[in-house]
């Protein structure tokens, strides 16, 4: 699988997401140490929000720590939202369409994890695309199907219901297939001013998936990126974390809609409860 990191808050370089760190993102690429696999050299991808509405993408399909394109655009880009993903083919081809992180108008989209046994089941997977969004797919891999379909689902109205509807959907497809290979994903999304996260797995055993507040600025990563583990919190399974004005941390399916279930955080670290 993969690993991933987003950053929200004042403006940095992107050297200093994905290069600085001690276990930064181009480390973990070369020798993680929560992903199912060791090494993540099957691409790469960078995401950022500058002076326009739509992001700025650059994807290679080259390992991180072994094209010198990416330190040398990371030592000059600065942003104050930043995805950045390193890639462990699940099946599909080492390509650049089928790099992370993938982008629709002002969205930026990245993934780990993989819907299980899509390979055997793919026509039927990729038939709930429709043609709003079926003609915006350029690569082969079920991230980009994921997210597509988040796309069709409203991810612009309200990202949570997006995500939780695709995810029905996939389990539906895969329960009627008998697919018993288990569905797991860490996700995250942008319009620029919100990142949206979430952990799932159809097993009860999700990947990974951590969030810290640094210095008023927000990170949400697969595995932490310094070697102290202590200033970083779990997401837990079936969450989904909101970062935009404040900080919440939701049930990705609740049983009732109610706003105490909700844990909100400012942007300091302290927590509160939401009133009714």
């Amino acid at each position: 699988m993969c690993r991933w990191i987003a950053y929200h808050g004042e403006p940095v370089r992107l050297e200093d997401v994905i290069f600085k760190p001690s276990h930064s993102l181009v480390d973990q690429s070369l020798g993680c140490r929560e992903g199912a696999t060791q090494t993540n050299e099957d691409g790469y991808g960078v995401g950022w929000y500058g002076t326009r509405s739509e992001p700025g993408l650059f994807r290679e399909p080259l390992p991180a720590w072994n094209d010198p394109n990416l330190e040398a655009l990371a030592q000059h880009v600065v942003s104050p939202l930043i995805f950045a993903h390193v890639r462990a083919s699940t099946g599909s081809e080492v390509s650049r369409r089928n790099c992370h992180p993938f982008a629709h108008d002002n969205w930026l989209f990245m993934h780990n994890g993989q819907i299980g046994g899509y390979e055997r089941s793919r026509a039927a997977y990729d038939s709930l695309l429709d043609g709003r969004v079926r003609h915006r797919r350029q690569g082969t891999t079920d991230s980009e199907l994921f997210f597509l379909l988040t796309v069709q689902n409203g991810l612009a109205d309200d990202p949570a219901r997006a995500l939780r509807t695709t995810i029905t959907q996939i389990s539906e497809v895969a329960d009627a297939h008998g697919e018993s290979e288990a569905f797991k994903l860490t996700v995250c999304v942008s319009d620029g001013e919100r990142l949206i996260a979430c952990r799932h797995a159809s097993d009860g055993r999700p990947p990974s998936l951590y969030w810290q507040v640094r210095n008023k600025a927000i990170l949400v990563a697969s595995e932490p990126s310094d070697c102290d583990k202590s200033p970083w919190n779990e997401i837990g399974s079936n969450s989904v974390l909101t970062i935009g004005r404040r900080i919440s941390i939701d049930p990705l399916f609740p049983k009732r809609r109610s706003v105490r279930s909700c844990k909100v955080l400012r942007m300091d670290g302290a927590g509160d409860r939401a009133a009714a």
